[in-house]
């Protein structure tokens, strides 16, 4: 039986293959080797057995197509043909007559072999498929844990710190990538983790001033445009083996992490700007409290001065001068302890009907002598309009914007005051020509200590009036805002709730 077997042998002999191996010199052979000896020493097994056991030929086609289909299954099609043409040539020695002849002429033998191939290629394209498939999912898998990990990792990072560093490292870290480099657009850095040569520090910024994603399969370089939205906020550059999947998310996670920590540092540089604020505006308060009492003193004793004797001209000039001053200040003091207490919300305002027209004769009464060289014009709509609120402090806004009117005119120029009614509501309104405000500062100017660099040169001030304007406008559940044009002039505005008689 042995020299039966010879011819098979002698075709799938070691030696033979390995000398083709050494002759060819190809790595796919080296890769096919293994498999298709594994395949052939089971054809030449089974064949040698079925011939002994006399099998039909159906029965052994069977089993050579069930080691074909196996071996395309585990090592792939390349294989599997080599190992049918081999299952083929055994079918044609032992079992197809003449037997132990090979003869290849019979239609069985190509019938066999094209089955055999069929099936090789069938089999090894959907198992090639699922591998392929199994791969994926598994490099798939292996991603989005990394990503789970950074994302986790991210928000841990130390917001005191310059994200930058924290980030390259992170990265490279969890992916195990070559090289990391990252720029950040807000504060112009560029931080890098690995091995970059010198050439290669700007790509990550070059990324960003393009505003464009690349890949350099050369090199493994990849690039991404970090986005916000719309908006870029900076790019990240990698090097190493990562799926433009993972790299798109990773990008876009790196974007958030950037984004955040912007907005961390901005808030916390509000919250110190706010704090910085409310130390300032306690020191003042308390200033304020304590400042008043010995004020009062100096304009009592000052008034009490020419009881004593009579006084010549420059000393009366003199304790004029005190007096004026001491009436300033303490109608300074007066206005920080009152909006302190507006901002406290520690002032419930007496609502009450008053008359507008009465309002305003006594605040124009009241700023006589700051509006000197300035004529004023007042226009009312109906001596009956009336609004409910609070006498005082409605007074001390309508005062307020007259001073600001009087302060920041030219010389010379009307100041006109005006009041009508719109829907439920008075409408205050107070016209003067002088420096226009910009449209970036009408809201700040009604916050406390602020004052416009347009006007701040224009004549002094504290910042204090119109925060306290703005304070008694909303305890009223009013609104207090400002329009300004280099052409038209400036119009601050108070809008009050009308008096429910009125409304009847």
């Amino acid at each position: 039986m042995a020299r039966y077997l010879q011819p098979i042998l002698n075709a799938v002999s070691p030696r033979r293959l390995v000398k083709y191996v050494r002759e060819s010199g190809l790595g796919f052979a080296k890769r096919v080797l293994p498999g298709t000896l594994a395949g052939g020493w089971a054809v030449a097994l089974l064949g040698f057995a079925g011939y002994e056991l006399h099998f039909n030929s159906a029965t052994t086609g069977f089993l050579f197509l069930l080691v074909v289909v196996c071996v395309a299954i585990l090592c792939g099609f390349w294989q599997a043909t080599a190992v049918s043409v081999l299952a083929c040539a055994c079918l044609d020695y032992f079992f197809y007559p003449p037997l132990l002849v090979f003869s290849i002429s019979d239609p069985q033998d190509w019938v066999a072999l094209g089955a055999f191939e069929l099936s090789a290629l069938v089999v090894s394209r959907l198992s090639s498929k699922e591998q392929r498939t199994s791969i994926e999912a598994k490099l798939q898998r292996t991603a989005m844990e990394q990503l789970y990990e950074l994302s986790r990792s991210t928000l841990l990072i130390n917001m005191h710190q310059p994200p930058g560093p924290q980030i390259v490292q992170l990265i490279h870290r969890i992916f195990g990538l070559d090289a990391v480099c990252l720029f950040n657009a807000e504060s112009a850095s560029t931080d890098s983790s690995g091995a970059w040569a010198n050439e290669e520090a700007t790509l990550a910024r070059d990324c960003y001033v393009g505003l464009s994603d690349d890949e350099d399969p050369a090199t493994l370089t990849s690039r991404r445009v970090l986005r916000i939205g719309a908006n870029a906020v900076g790019a990240l550059a990698v090097r190493g083996k990562i799926s433009p999947l993972a790299l798109n998310a990773l990008a876009s996670m790196a974007a958030i992490t950037l984004d955040r920590c912007v907005s961390f540092e901005k808030e916390t540089r509000i919250e110190a700007a706010h704090q910085a604020e409310r130390m300032r505006a306690g020191v003042l308060d308390s200033l304020a409290h304590a400042f008043k009492t010995p004020l009062t003193a100096i304009q009592t004793a000052n008034s009490g001065l020419p009881e004593v004797g009579e006084l010549n001209p420059i000393q009366q000039e003199l304790v004029n001068l005190v007096g004026d001053e001491c009436t300033e200040l303490i109608a300074l003091c007066t206005r920080l302890l009152q909006t302190a207490r507006l901002e406290a919300k520690e002032i419930r305002p007496g609502m009450e009907d008053v008359r507008v027209a009465a309002l305003v004769s006594k605040a124009m009464e009241e700023q006589s002598s700051r509006m000197t060289g300035h004529p004023v014009e007042v226009n009312i709509a109906s001596p009956d309009l009336a609004v409910c609120g609070d006498r005082e402090l409605i007074s001390m806004a309508l005062g307020q914007y007259l001073d600001n009117a009087a302060k920041y005119s030219f010389a010379g120029t009307p100041v006109r005051v005006a009041v009508r009614e719109s829907r439920s509501e008075v409408l205050i309104s107070v016209h003067n020509f002088g420096p226009a405000i910009p449209l970036s500062d009408r809201e700040r100017i009604f916050q406390r200590f602020y004052r416009s660099e347009a006007s701040s040169g224009t004549a002094e001030g504290t910042g204090v009036g119109l925060s306290a304007v703005k304070l008694a406008a909303e305890l009223h559940r009013g609104h207090a805002w400002v329009i300004s044009d280099p052409e038209e002039g400036t119009t601050f505005f108070l809008s009050l709730p009308q008096s429910s008689r009125r409304q009847a």
